[in-house]
């Protein structure tokens, strides 16, 4: 059943300062429901709104308790800031590295999101690292190596309840990927770090990527992003933080992902942005302008879904409450 929706879509005005300022115009799109669950979720005027462009490789989003939007551009090596009234500003520079970039490609910062304690961590591309920022703005490394080698390139990462950081360790940073020089770690892992110590959980998938908790924090789904190994994992978390009791929960390729509090899935993929219940079923697809890459809850009440896309931010407004 598609259904019309409204796109508006962001034209771009550079002020000085390097800030962005946005127009907006309206266009149309589409979305397929799939069953009516779909229906409980997405409103009867369900809009997109493009809120900016312009950027090289979106990702990473992060909606900050002091209510602006953080998202990596991974190219550029930058952190950026958009603000409500639509300005985007540099956050961070030089997100990839602690030292100084190098002078060609360098590999900026992915996943991004918050500690136990409210501060704010991500991973790097560039020195294949999971680092915090500290409140006087400096990077702090936490972990970039795991038995005397160095991790891959730490891709994306969620936070327990309990402080224990989870996160992917594909080989995107690394310019030959499987076969490049660099690699260190044999495998692509699923990682948990907490009191000083780092955990390889599992290494059954060749690209593992987004991740998130179930609402009770008894699942963690990790998605991979082999185009040829097209699978949304679930593992039982055990009292000891381990995983246990891997099922494929769903066929299909996946970037980045979030949950909301009555544990539907919000996937970024190929196709667009795909919604499954917490059951595995599958309830709409929205195809987004750009291929989407990951995606935050955000807005005062956390039913605002951005989105990062390629050279873009989107945002979807939803019936639905995030899992902060």
């Amino acid at each position: 059943m598609p259904r019309i929706l409204s796109l508006i879509s962001a034209s771009i005005i550079i002020f000085s300062g390097n800030q962005i300022a946005i127009s907006q115009t309206i266009v149309n799109a589409s979305v397929n429901i799939l069953d009516r669950a779909a229906n409980t979720i997405l409103p009867d005027n369900l809009v997109v709104e493009k809120l900016a462009g312009g950027f090289k490789f979106t990702e990473g989003p992060l909606w900050t308790r002091e209510g602006y939007l953080i998202f990596s551009d991974i190219p550029s090596n930058k952190i950026y800031r958009l603000d409500s009234d639509g300005t985007t500003s540099i956050f961070l520079e030089n997100s990839g590295y602690l030292g100084s970039p190098p002078k060609r490609n360098p590999r900026g910062s992915n996943g991004i999101t918050y500690d136990k304690k409210g501060n704010i961590i991500f991973a790097q591309h560039g020195d294949r690292a999971v680092v915090r920022l500290a409140k006087d703005g400096q990077k702090q490394k936490i972990i970039d190596s795991y038995q005397g080698k160095r991790l891959n390139s730490p891709n994306d990462l969620v936070v327990k309840s309990d402080g224990a950081i989870y996160f992917t360790d594909p080989p995107y940073g690394l310019s030959k990927l499987n076969d490049d020089l660099q690699k260190e770690q044999k495998v692509n892992g699923i990682y948990r770090y907490y009191d000083g110590n780092l955990t390889l959980l599992a290494s059954d998938l060749i690209y593992p990527n987004g991740l998130a908790f179930s609402p009770d924090e008894q699942y963690l789904y990790v998605g991979s992003s082999d185009r040829d190994l097209k699978v949304l994992m679930r593992y039982r978390v055990q009292s000891d933080g381990t995983l246990t009791d891997a099922q494929v929960f769903a066929r299909t390729n996946v970037d980045g992902m979030k949950v909301d509090t009555q544990g539907n899935l919000y996937l970024t993929t190929p196709e667009g942005l795909k919604i499954f219940s917490a059951t595995g079923k599958q309830l709409a697809t929205i195809k987004l302008p750009e291929e989407p890459a990951n995606l935050a809850w955000g807005g005062s009440d956390y039913r605002s879904l951005y989105i990062t896309a390629r050279t873009s931010i989107y945002r979807i407004a939803i019936e639905q409450s995030g899992c902060r």
